[in-house]
């Protein structure tokens, strides 16, 4: 096999570990919530310019109680964006965890592809006369290409 991009193996051990990991995020992490694409897409977003704006909006607002209306929560407001900062890190873990998995599991995919490919290969040259002739058939499905189009009359 020419390509071998991973070599990659979870014991059971491992694996028990990872599933209780989650599940402990899964179950301190309660009060996530799940958006629909239309709520996405009409929220007010927080980017990396509007940050400072709304740090230093949170403090003034916090020095200056006494021009807010009685019924603006400050004290939310700063709990709202103490329980960004506390995200933020992890999930930025998180989010490096996940693109690590994903590349892994395009490697190991492209690993499997490759090596199948290649195996493919020996068994249409060497596999001829051996009993194969079905199992080649069966693979050479993949490669199957579909009737062709009847050419559109103008």
């Amino acid at each position: 096999m020419s390509q071998n991009l991973v070599s990659f193996q979870l014991t059971t051990t491992d694996l028990t570990a990872i599933d209780g990991a989650l599940k402990t995020l899964e179950d301190r992490l309660t009060g996530l919530i799940d958006l629909t694409i239309e709520q996405r897409r009409f929220l007010t977003k927080m980017g990396d310019k509007s940050e400072a704006f709304a740090r230093k909006a949170v403090e003034v607002l916090g020095n200056n109680p006494n021009v807010l209306p009685g019924n603006f929560n400050i004290a939310e407001l700063r709990r709202d964006l103490a329980a960004f900062d506390l995200l933020r890190s992890r999930l930025v873990r998180l989010d490096r965890l996940q693109e690590r998995m994903s590349d892994t599991q395009l490697a190991l995919g492209s690993d499997v592809m490759n090596g199948a490919l290649e195996g493919y290969a020996f068994l249409k040259v060497a596999g001829q006369g051996e009993g194969l002739d079905t199992a080649r058939k069966a693979l050479s499905v993949r490669f199957a290409k579909g009737p062709k189009k009847a050419a559109v009359a103008e």
